[in-house]
């Protein structure tokens, strides 16, 4: 018997990539019920006839809900009778949220206390939220909107002990919403030179599956106040770049640069120099635990310095970086990437 055996899951945000990958994820397992919780009905109605038609056998186990994570009342009206959540309702377009920060805070700050407050509040056992790369030392307003979620992640959690809060932070998740590789594709199948902002930028990469397993580890393993992330590999946006070139028949040498966007940095972080002073490394993750102290601080006194991690920043710039052929690997191991290829190989001949 699993975790999950006759459970019922709520997926903010369930309609997007993320979401909806963790909901593929759990119908195979002997889960009760999934709870999508969104905005977009289109996008609700689109999933349920997909599932209907590609796993009729399990597609009685979603339920649909309209509302929004901005909205405490709608949240809890769908919280009823839930065990578990995966909160992966955001504003993540990072150009999109320099121009409307406010937006972003109204979502991924005041959403997630919103989810937070319901989740106590009608006695959910564990609620795994999504954060990022871009929370740690941030320079745009997407990745602090991010930062200031996670503190209130941790501030919330030490509020309860009924309910497991933790914090998974991801760096780039290939072929996900927002992911560049779709737009390189299409440009290479126009005839246009794939663009670029900046070659030798580095971002983390992983696969939906990869990021997928992070939160079944955060469910299992986690706790509360935890920030968890996984040990990455990186690669140059140059190298991720000719990969793709490579895989769809681009040209390597025309590939154009154009300049860095709004609150772009040149290389993401996945622990900060703090945080390390205290991960726990976990095999494939790192975990982080919360800071359990109160405010009185004269209570907590110690001589000399503590033993320290000896691990200082992971960043996409000194973690494994991946060369052409490896990233080819990786993209090849995605299901998006092998359908374009076929999809592809049938329009040539």
């Amino acid at each position: 018997m699993s975790l999950f055996t006759n459970k019922t899951l709520m997926i903010t945000g369930g309609t997007g990539s993320f979401g909806n990958a963790v909901l593929n994820r759990f119908l195979k397992t002997d889960i009760g019920e999934i709870r999508v919780f969104s905005r977009d009905e289109k996008k609700q109605d689109d999933m349920r006839h997909e599932f209907q038609a590609k796993m009729p056998e399990v597609a009685e186990k979603i339920k649909c809900y309209i509302g929004d994570v901005r909205d405490l009342a709608s949240v809890k009206n769908a919280m009823h009778g839930v065990d578990y959540i995966f909160h992966a309702a955001a504003l993540k377009q990072v150009p999109s949220c320099e121009f409307f920060p406010i937006e972003a805070v109204k979502t991924n700050v005041l959403g997630t206390e919103n989810v937070l407050t319901a989740a106590i509040d009608e006695g959910v056992e564990t609620v795994i939220c999504l954060s990022t790369d871009k929370a740690a030392y941030p320079v745009n307003a997407m990745g602090t909107s991010k930062a200031m979620m996670e503190k209130v992640i941790v501030a919330k959690s030490r509020t309860t002990t009924k309910t497991k809060i933790c914090c998974t932070r991801y760096g780039n998740v290939m072929c996900s919403r927002g992911s560049v590789i779709p737009l390189w594709i299409e440009q290479i199948r126009n005839g246009q030179p794939i663009t670029i902002t900046d070659g030798s930028m580095t971002r983390f990469i992983m696969s939906l599956d990869e990021a997928v397993d992070l939160v079944l580890f955060a469910f299992e393993h986690g706790e509360s106040g935890d920030i968890l992330v996984q040990k990455a590999p990186a690669c140059t946006i140059k190298t991720q770049a000719e990969a793709v070139c490579e895989l769809f028949g681009g040209d390597k040498n025309a590939i154009k640069t154009i300049g860095i966007r709004h609150g772009e940095k040149m290389y993401e972080t996945l622990l900060t120099n703090e945080e390390c002073a205290n991960a726990v490394d976990m095999g494939n993750f790192y975990r982080v635990p919360a800071d359990k102290r109160g405010l009185n601080y004269d209570k907590y006194f110690s001589k000399g310095d503590e033993d320290r991690n000896p691990l200082t920043e992971f960043d996409s710039k000194n973690t494994e970086l991946l060369n052409v052929e490896q990233v080819k690997e990786k993209l090849l191991s995605l299901q998006y990437i092998r359908d374009e290829l076929k999809k592809q190989k049938e329009s040539e001949t």
